[in-house]
């Protein structure tokens, strides 16, 4: 089922093992990374993480994000980003953290020439103001978190068909779902065309799942649960 997908799949995290392994799975055509997964996995320096990455990475799309919350230090960082290589798309949130949008930060990279990756997008306001700043036919993708609008109890699916249809005159613009909460985002992706859904690694280990029969499924539930409760010394 996974070969009759539409939608690419990006792997998501700042493990470089990880990333290694799923560099070597034709299914995995990208991958991103951010400030608070690289803290996570107790990223100090960012720079050699990145080009360690790049090492790992070197010809397919990968994007790191800038950090600074000041829109002058951010097109300082993104135009240090971009010259780590060909492959290196840069990410930069759709506002900083006083509401301010990036929209004219994003129009001054573009026209540099720097591909990006508009990122932390919730709204389909925001879609259209980012569709609108970036060059149409520019490589760029526009990042929307559909497992953030999931996570506020609102199904994020007629949002993100919404925002491919914004994007169809852009044809240069990718809508990338991020975030996905469960693996049958990545089916409900391909569905409406989305172009790119990101997924960390215990995510896209469960497709080794798909097309699993639901009654062998079941008996292997039962299976765990007795043998847990077995090696767990549970007695009534």
């Amino acid at each position: 089922m996974t070969s009759a997908l539409r939608v690419k799949i990006f792997a998501d995290g700042a493990d470089l093992a990880g990333i290694a392994a799923l560099y070597a799975n034709p299914l995995i055509r990208g991958f991103t990374t951010n400030p608070t997964l690289m803290r996570k996995a107790g990223i100090a320096a960012y720079e050699a993480f990145a080009r360690q990455a790049l090492e790992v990475v070197p010809d397919r799309p990968i994007s790191f994000e800038v950090f600074s919350d000041d829109f002058a230090e951010m097109e300082r960082q993104a135009i240090k980003i971009t010259a780590w290589g060909d492959n290196v798309y840069v990410k930069i949130p759709v506002t900083n953290t006083r509401r301010e949008t990036s929209g004219p930060l994003i129009r001054r990279l573009v026209d540099r020439g720097i591909k990006l990756n508009v990122t932390a997008i919730l709204t389909l306001e925001q879609v259209r103001r980012v569709a609108r700043a970036l060059e149409p036919t520019s490589s760029s993708f526009v990042s929307v978190f559909a497992g953030r609008i999931a996570d506020t109890g609102r199904d994020p699916v007629p949002l993100m068909a919404a925002a491919v249809d914004l994007l169809r005159p852009y044809p240069g613009q990718q809508l990338l779902w991020a975030s996905p909460r469960e693996l049958l985002n990545v089916f409900q992706a391909d569905a409406i065309g989305c172009h790119v859904i990101t997924a960390t690694a215990d995510l896209l280990q469960k497709l080794s799942l798909v097309g699993t029969d639901l009654a062998e499924y079941s008996l292997d539930t039962v299976r765990m649960f007795h043998r847990d409760a077995r090696q767990a010394g549970y007695s009534l």
